[in-house]
């Protein structure tokens, strides 16, 4: 069971079953993006040529990866274990991984016409 304050009225809201574990797993990050970090100026200690973020969502993940991919970075991402199915989507993928999103949307947009 899982228990969510409400701001504006001070209220408690239990939700059971499907709908708190969806909850619970929104909250948690089931995708990464792995990107290029560029060299700026002299380091003082030797780093890691990349950083990862995480997201709860693939659409979260998809927009932060074409941010990446706009600024000419390298960029691949992924599930986070446990999640499954499991995906890894290589930097020669990435495109195609953000054209899905579009398409997708195109044909939602064109089924509620």
């Amino acid at each position: 069971m899982i228990c969510i304050k409400c701001c504006d009225h001070g209220q408690t809201t239990t939700a059971t079953g499907l709908v708190g574990e969806a909850l619970v797993r929104a909250m948690i990050p089931t995708w990464y993006v792995t990107f290029e970090v560029r060299k700026r100026g002299l380091l003082l200690r030797k780093r890691s040529p990349r950083e990862t973020k995480t997201f709860a969502t693939e659409h979260e993940a998809k927009l932060f990866a074409r941010a990446r991919l706009d600024e000419g970075l390298a960029v691949f991402a992924g599930t986070i274990n446990p999640h499954l199915p499991r995906r890894l989507i290589p930097s020669s993928g990435i495109h195609a991984w953000l054209a899905d999103e579009q398409d997708s949307t195109s044909r939602s947009e064109m089924d509620s016409e």
